[in-house]
C-alpha cells in the first residue's frame, strides 16, 4: 500500500524543500494552542518557535507595563520566534493566542542549528520576517490615522484570512485591547458594521456575513498587508 502523505498546514513549512522539511520533522511536535494562552512575554527568552496550523496569535507591545496594543498577527502563513533568526534570544513582544487551534512547535536550539545549515529555511524565514515587519509598520500607521470602524473591518478580515473561516470567538473587551480603544468604542464600531449587515455578533461570537462589503468598509491597510503576505 502506498504511503499517505499528510498535507503540511503551515505555509512556511510547506514552502521548504522536501529535504529541508525532512530535517526539521524529527524536531517538530504538534501542540494545541488555546484562546488567551501566552506563548511569549516581552523581553523573555524564546524557548520554542511555533508554526501555526489553524491557530492565530496576536503580537502585542506593552505600554507602561499594563496596557497592550496589537501590532501584528501570525497565522498559518508564518511562524513565531523570528527574533531568533535575527540573532536575538528574547521576544520583543507578547505573543497571545487569539484563535484556538494547533501548531507545530520546535525547541530553539535545534531550530537555530538547522536554520544556520539550511538555505531553504533561511530564505523562507527571512522572507516571512520581512513581511511581518511590513505588517507591523502598517498596523502602527493604521492605529494612528484610521477610524475605529475601518480598523475593526481590517482586523476582522485579516483574522478571517488566517483562520480560513467567517466566524470566530472574540469578546469586545479582547477586541478593545487589540485595537487600543475603549470597549465603548468597539461596541459602537461593531454596531455600525452590524447595521450595515456586514457582520453579526452575539456573546463573543462574530460572523462576517458580507465579506465584500466589509472589504469596502476596511481601510486601505488591509489591501496593502494582504498583498504583502498573500491572502491568509
Amino acid at each position: 500500500m502506498p504511503a499517505v502523505h499528510t498535507p503540511i498546514a503551515n505555509r512556511l513549512l510547506a514552502a521548504l524543500t522536501r529535504a529541508e522539511y525532512q530535517r526539521l520533522q524529527p524536531h517538530l511536535e504538534t501542540v494545541q494552542l488555546h484562546f488567551g494562552q501566552v506563548l511569549y512575554e516581552a523581553a523573555a527568552p524564546i524557548a520554542h518557535v511555533y508554526f501555526p496550523n489553524d491557530s492565530l496569535v496576536s503580537l502585542l507591545t506593552l505600554v507602561d507595563t499594563h496596557s497592550a496594543l496589537e501590532v501584528g498577527m501570525v497565522g498559518p502563513e508564518g511562524m513565531l520566534g523570528t527574533a531568533l533568526a535575527l540573532g536575538a534570544g528574547v521576544s520583543p513582544v507578547r505573543a497571545l493566542v487569539q484563535g484556538t487551534g494547533s501548531a507545530m512547535r520546535m525547541k530553539a536550539t535545534p531550530f537555530l542549528r538547522l536554520f544556520r545549515q539550511g538555505l531553504s529555511l533561511q530564505r523562507e524565514v527571512l522572507l516571512y520576517t520581512h513581511a511581518l515587519m511590513l505588517q507591523i509598520a502598517q498596523t502602527a500607521a493604521c492605529n494612528r490615522f484610521h477610524r475605529i470602524e475601518a480598523r475593526l473591518a481590517r482586523w476582522l478580515l485579516m483574522t478571517r484570512d488566517r483562520v480560513g473561516a467567517d466566524h470566530f470567538f472574540l469578546t469586545q473587551e479582547f477586541l478593545g485591547n487589540m485595537l487600543g480603544v475603549r470597549r465603548v468604542g468597539v461596541t459602537h464600531a461593531a454596531h455600525l458594521l452590524k447595521q450595515l449587515r456586514l457582520i453579526d455578533y452575539s456573546r463573543g461570537h462574530i460572523e462576517i456575513t458580507n465579506g465584500h462589503g466589509l472589504e469596502a468598509q476596511a481601510c486601505s491597510c488591509y489591501e496593502m498587508v494582504k498583498g504583502r503576505h498573500g491572502k491568509g
